[in-house]
């Protein structure tokens, strides 16, 4: 009997660990089961005047939620002010470790004597997440990080969380414990999709896909592998939970890799149809949970094209964002709009219990 009892308490405790551990991390901050929550982010403020505006306009005129802000890019200042008239946006710090335009460029805030193994020989930042990796230190991307969030709260800005600027910070284990460690630290969010991943791993298998095909090595039905860090991010998104800061489920990361045809000949009306029609496709695929969608909404002026030749491609992200098509599609579909200084409150309320 004893025995029985205590195979049966095993499969009791083992059942509810199974199910705690198939709660979402939108569950766990006190949304109900089955719902779809997400965070529609835009990157880049702060790097040029056409990208404050683009944020500006998608946050204002929009149904986008959040951003976060360039640190070591000139148009900071600017972007301070509008910051200044409208306290509640959610704001947080894009963690910029490379420079990768050729004419448009921008150094450490931690200065080069400091970082050495962050700055190219014009004293700017690398121009790629690789050079980053094989010649930077995780000690030299902590002081960045610093130096970066030290000058926000200079000027008066307390971030509502932390992201990272070309998925540099995810490039590497020690700049990943870096970043999880100011994070926790500082108690300032951090972006980190730590749950099932559903929407990411179809994406990043579609994407390999792809350039198999275009390399003439793909067969139906070949086995694709997914991204080596996906074997991780359960057990990182728990440690960082433990640490007592949110954690999403997913992340959609998709529309900067998108390819309109003939994208510079069509109209903006043009152009508008087709993103929203590619953000409502791919947005009604996501899973329940806690999603952050990243894009990149710009008002690209015609001196836009010297810095970038992405101009058009922002530009649709803000005209998905500013298109009433999408927000009425998400109301129908029930999506759940938040900001991460939400998700932070709802973190603390959550506590230690679950």
């Amino acid at each position: 009997m004893r025995k029985l009892l205590l195979v049966t308490l095993t499969i009791v405790i083992s059942i509810s660990g199974f199910a705690q551990q198939t709660k979402t991390y939108a569950e766990r901050l006190g949304w109900p089961k089955g719902a779809r929550v997400i965070i529609l982010h835009v990157d880049d403020a702060g790097m040029s005047h056409d990208s404050n505006e683009g944020v500006e306009k998608a946050i204002n005129e929009g149904v986008a939620t959040s951003t976060s802000v360039m640190m070591p890019c000139p148009w900071v200042p600017e972007f301070k002010k509008f910051l200044d008239k409208h306290p509640n946006t959610d704001a947080g710090l894009h963690l910029t470790l490379t420079s990768e335009w050729d004419s448009y460029r921008w150094g450490p805030l931690a200065g080069k004597a400091a970082v050495p193994g962050l700055t190219d020989k014009e004293g700017c930042l690398w121009p790629s997440v690789a050079a980053v990796y094989f010649r930077a230190t995780g000690d030299e991307v902590e002081k960045e990080i610093r130096a970066q969030l030290d000058r926000a709260l200079s000027m008066g800005f307390v971030p509502t969380h932390m992201d990272s600027h070309m998925g540099t910070l995810f490039a590497k284990d020690a700049f990943m414990e870096r970043y999880i460690k100011v994070g926790i630290e500082k108690h300032i969010p951090i972006m980190f999709p730590g749950g099932d991943d559903l929407f990411y791993r179809a994406e990043a298998k579609a994407a390999t896909i792809a350039d198999l095909k275009k390399q003439g090595k793909y067969t139906e039905g070949m086995q694709i592998s997914e991204p080596a860090v996906l074997g991780k991010v359960k057990e990182i998104g728990a440690m960082i939970w433990k640490g007592g800061l949110p954690v999403l489920d997913d992340l959609h990361n998709s529309s900067y890799d998108w390819q309109m045809p003939d994208i510079e000949k069509k109209t903006d009306a043009e152009i508008q149809q087709w993103y929203t029609d590619h953000y409502m496709e791919s947005i009604g695929r996501l899973s329940p949970g806690l999603t952050m969608v990243i894009m990149h909404c710009t008002q690209p002026s015609a001196a836009f094209k010297y810095i970038s030749d992405t101009g058009q491609k922002r530009k649709g992200d803000l005209l998905a964002m500013t298109d009433p098509r999408l927000r009425a599609f998400l109301k129908q579909q029930g999506f759940i709009l938040t900001t991460w200084r939400e998700v932070m409150a709802r973190r603390v309320k959550a506590g230690n219990t679950d």
